[in-house]
């Protein structure tokens, strides 16, 4: 009796633990589109389009993107994606999402079996971590967790997330009070493109994501332009 007492309440804390990453999802319910642009070394280069589609209790995000880099009118380099997360009742069921980049075919696909989860991504293939998010910024839920899965390849990234501070920050001459956090990779002997080192800031209030900045070949912004 006493054993299945205590494989019964490991079962609910691993499942708590698990829907409280996504618990940040309800908090959304009032948001229909994100629209960002995105910048390189301060030049707008593309746009990146979050569009959150309900269905009674099932919530649908669609995401965008597209970028490329230019020198002279000559296209250096190109980069385009669409991304699906599906969740029912504010819990995670599944994301898919296909990316080329600069020509190079790219996908990630998770899904439910048996209660479990599992990755299907041109980097990983195998079962989830028990504890993990998408690597959507737009879901504050991921400053919570230690471990996300990379939209683009589905690999797997143990991640460090520090609180830097509150801070005001003015996006097209419009000022907010903002969350700033920072995240960077456990796993300090990995290359270096393949690190993680990112600031990303919330808003105080409605917990939308505001603004992403990091250096790779260059310096890189993501600014929200309007949100829905």
């Amino acid at each position: 009796m006493i054993k299945k007492l205590f494989l019964l309440a490991i079962l609910f804390l691993t499942q708590l633990s698990f829907s409280s990453a996504f618990a940040h999802v309800l908090h959304y319910q009032k948001l229909n589109k994100l629209e960002f642009d995105l910048f390189r070394n301060d030049q707008l280069i593309g746009q990146h389009i979050y569009v959150f589609n309900r269905s009674g209790r099932n919530l649908t995000v669609h995401g965008k993107i597209n970028f490329e880099i230019k020198i002279l009118d000559i296209t250096l380099y190109k980069y385009s994606a669409e991304s699906q997360e599906k969740y029912v009742n504010g819990k995670f069921e599944s994301f898919s999402a296909t990316t080329n980049q600069n020509e190079k075919k790219k996908f990630s696909k998770i899904y439910k079996k048996e209660n479990k989860f599992f990755i299907e991504g041109s980097s990983y293939k195998g079962e989830a971590p028990k504890d993990f998010i998408i690597g959507s910024w737009w879901n504050y839920s991921i400053t919570k967790y230690g471990v996300q899965i990379s939209t683009g390849s589905g690999r797997i990234i143990k991640q460090n997330v520090s609180f830097v501070g509150k801070e005001t920050i003015e996006i097209d001459n419009k000022k907010y009070s903002a969350l700033k956090y920072n995240f960077s990779s456990k796993d300090q002997s990995l290359s270096k493109d393949k690190k993680l080192n990112i600031d990303v800031w919330y808003d105080e209030k409605t917990l939308i994501w505001l603004k992403t900045s990091y250096k790779k070949k260059g310096n890189w912004e993501y600014r929200l332009r309007s949100f829905e």
